[in-house]
């Protein structure tokens, strides 16, 4: 077991900090930034490791991209914890124009300057997730889908992979996403109940 952690021990790491992440998220804690920066250096790591190269980048733009909502969340509307938000039906297009673009983009990338086997599905995971977590960036409730299908995406390019610890920590997450949803939704919930009491109020 000893050796077993000596030698997986990047992974078991990128486990922890993943799940506290994603947990802190699912109950709106701004703490699941900086948790999530963290696994994001793990996670490069280990991801350069077994190949996976769009998925190694990936965690260098999440940073970046951890930054802008630890940000958001606390001083733009965001900071609130029971601000919870639809995605703006608008948005839409937008965000699935910018996946498809994203994936076209990196497999283009990752066929052309690295001898990656799994071009295709490292691509559109990764361009996913870059959408979802803009989502979770700006509180759309919605976000919780686009990771539920990420997450079912990454089980099996991780087990392709051998990375047997990063996929149970991506089944993990897919449980821990339904957890954050349904919180979101009672959140959503409270958060409409509350408005017609405070328009009240000021009257």
């Amino acid at each position: 077991m000893l050796d077993w952690l000596q030698a997986e021990w990047p992974q078991v790491l990128g486990f922890v900090t993943g799940a506290v992440c994603v947990w802190l998220a699912g109950r709106r804690n701004v703490w699941n930034y900086p948790i999530g920066i963290a696994n994001n250096v793990v996670l490069f790591v280990v991801f350069v490791g077994a190949g996976l190269y769009a998925s190694s980048a990936l965690q260098v733009v999440y940073l970046l991209m951890g930054l802008h909502g630890w940000w958001r969340w606390t001083r733009g509307a965001e900071q609130s914890r029971t601000y919870v938000a639809r995605t703006p039906s608008r948005a839409w297009p937008w965000l699935a124009l910018a996946a498809l673009v994203g994936t076209v983009v990196l497999v283009w990338v990752l066929t052309t300057f690295t001898d990656s086997q799994v071009a295709i599905a490292d691509a559109a995971t990764t361009a996913a997730s870059l959408v979802a977590q803009y989502m979770l960036n700006r509180k759309w409730i919605e976000n919780w889908f686009v990771w539920i299908c990420v997450d079912i995406a990454f089980v099996g390019l991780s087990i392709a992979a051998g990375l047997w610890v990063i996929a149970a920590l991506y089944l993990l997450f897919i449980g821990l996403c339904v957890i954050g949803y349904r919180s979101w939704r009672r959140a959503a919930g409270e958060e409409r109940v509350a408005a017609p009491d405070t328009a009240t109020a000021r009257a």
